[in-house]
This record gives structure tokens, sequence and C-alpha cells, in this order.
């Protein structure tokens, strides 16, 4: 399976000061604010971007994201995310491997079913140790909705 990094996700309580800060005193452009919402999980969330890296912030309102939150407290990295060029791929080999893909929420993702709100075709590990879950997002797609989240109407 051909993987390279993309990015993180971090828990934070109030979207608009964790991303005021880290532009204030990293000098990161901040995305455009994005709404997930889908099977009981919603968040808002925003692309910070220092030169070709890159990491989301994560406000979780409701779902498994609120409750891991509330535990644990913001500041939590809890998923790694990587991309491929094809994420049916990736999907078929992780099967072959034994290996069920996942929605957001911990349930069997369909290969049809790879398509995201956000418009990025994705899937998910199971979570194996811990909080800590591991993406795939198929490239040109996530591309693309970075770009197009840092350039509204473009």
């Amino acid at each position: 399976m051909q993987l390279k990094f993309s990015h993180v996700d971090v828990l934070v309580d109030h979207l608009e000061t964790a991303c005021a800060y880290y532009q204030q005193v990293l000098g990161a452009e901040i995305s455009t604010t994005q709404v997930w919402d889908r099977g009981g999980l919603r968040v808002r969330y925003a692309v910070a971007r220092l030169g070709q890296e890159r990491f989301m912030l994560v406000q979780p309102s409701a779902g498994n994201l609120r409750t891991l939150l509330d535990q644990h407290g913001e500041g939590m990295i809890y998923r790694h995310c990587y991309s491929t060029p094809d994420i049916e791929q990736a999907y078929d080999e992780l099967l072959a491997r034994g290996v069920q893909p996942e929605d957001e929420n911990g349930q069997p993702l369909a290969r049809a079913d790879l398509q995201s709100p956000a418009g990025a075709r994705i899937l998910w590990l199971p979570k194996r140790f811990g909080h800590f879950s591991i993406e795939i997002l198929e490239e040109q797609s996530i591309e693309r909705f970075i770009e197009a989240a840092f350039n509204p109407g473009s």
C-alpha cells in the first residue's frame, strides 16, 4: 500500500481561540471553518498550514470525539492521517490482510461508502491501541479539499 503522511488531528475546546493562537505564535495560515456532520458525529474544524506541513484543529460538539475531549481534554493528537493515490486499492489490501476498514464511528465501512461529508474519499483502521486512530484519504481528493478550504470560491 502506497501511503504518504498528510496531517494530524488535534482536539480543541474553542476552535477560534486555537486558530488565533497558532496563527499568532507560529504564523500558521488558517483555512475557513469546515463542518463534519454524519452518523451522530458533529465537529467544526480548520486546517492550520505551516509551509507544506499541516494539522487539523477539531472542535467536536457531538459523538465519540466529544466524549474523548470531555474525558481527556484538549490538545490531544488522536489521529494520524495518510494519503494514498488509490483508496480502493488500499481498501482491498486491508481486507486481504484481514482488516475491515471502518467509518468515523467505528462501524464497518463498505467499499461503496468511501465518500465523506468533506468530499474526500476516506477510510479508518480499527482502533487497536487506546484512542489512537489512523485515517487513510484519497490523495487527490484531500488535496483538492484543503486547497478549497484555503481558497473558497476558486
